[in-house]
């Protein structure tokens, strides 16, 4: 059995993003990595070079403006990645998502046990996703629980929307568990660097005109996370390669949030907490789950 890692990357060092712990994570269990790294000019491909390996291959991208509106560059550059894997499963991680080592072995082994069973065109992950600091999480009903991180090889998987997930002829795939949690750590950076973050991912989804809107001259030039009390409590243990950046964190998040008055987090509006209330406490599923594919056994 062959495995091929695959990801895209732009800007990773002015936007402080975990890619080099992203790619370390998964590397063990890869015979290769492919990465789509965009034209930039603040060492993101020196970055990734400097990984001590001979598995990653870089391809250097220039990234079109006219595929920014929804998101649509996202999906382009991963599928450049995918479409150079040789492995009979294409492992994808984005450049802010860590697998735990401990979840090593169970990847590995979930591979392993379903690489004859072609009905089995993908892998399923639950998701942590870290806010404001690496001792919050989110289980709220806009952040999704789950989401297709291996795929098979060689069966026309294509990357869909925004990079959130694949398909097949425009199929949802069929996939199993893997066993294993991925960990997103996408909205913990200091305050300031997460609101350029922030800017530069809406400029992806959105025209210049609502971009804007949502950030005027003016505005603040830090995020305010917000309440951190309200979300839930991380007692588990970080990946090993996050050690580091965890170490070297010098930067703080008050806990109890600025007191300022600012628009919402998508969090924090009534709807999303009914329902997180009763995801959660009643029915203790997410509503809607599996919207990205299709769970066999």
């Amino acid at each position: 059995m062959r495995v091929s890692g695959f990801s895209f990357v732009r800007d990773a060092v002015k936007l402080d993003y975990p890619v080099v712990e992203a790619i370390s994570s998964i590397l063990p269990i890869c015979d290769e990595f492919v990465v789509s790294v965009g034209k930039c000019e603040d060492g993101t491909a020196e970055l990734i070079e400097s990984i001590d390996t001979d598995k990653i291959r870089i391809l250097h991208t220039e990234w079109d403006p006219g595929l920014f509106v929804r998101g649509a560059i996202n999906a382009q550059q991963t599928n450049l990645a995918l479409d150079e894997c040789t492995g009979d499963w294409a492992f994808y991680v984005q450049a802010d998502e860590v697998l735990h080592e401990k979840f090593l072995p169970v990847v590995r082994e979930s591979m392993e046990r379903n690489l004859n069973r072609p009905e089995v065109e993908g892998l399923l992950f639950n998701y942590v996703h870290f806010w404001g600091s690496y001792e919050t999480y989110h289980t709220a009903h806009n952040w999704y629980g789950r989401e297709v991180r291996v795929v098979r090889n060689g069966i026309g998987v294509r990357s869909w929307k925004s990079a959130q997930s694949f398909r097949r002829n425009g199929e949802k795939l069929k996939v199993v568990h893997s066993g294993a949690d991925m960990y997103h750590y996408g909205w913990v950076r200091h305050p300031k660097v997460m609101k350029t973050k922030q800017k530069a991912l809406d400029s992806l989804h959105h025209d210049s005109e609502w971009v804007r809107r949502k950030h005027p001259e003016g505005a603040g030039a830090e995020l305010d996370y917000g309440d951190l009390r309200k979300l839930a409590r991380f007692e588990g243990t970080h990946p090993a390669v996050m050690a580091e950046r965890i170490a070297n964190k010098d930067w703080t998040v008050p806990i109890e949030g600025k007191g300022v008055k600012r628009a919402k987090h998508k969090h924090e509006t009534l709807r999303v907490r009914l329902l997180s209330f009763i995801e959660n406490k009643v029915l203790k599923r997410k509503v809607g789950e599996g919207a990205n594919y299709i769970l066999i056994r």
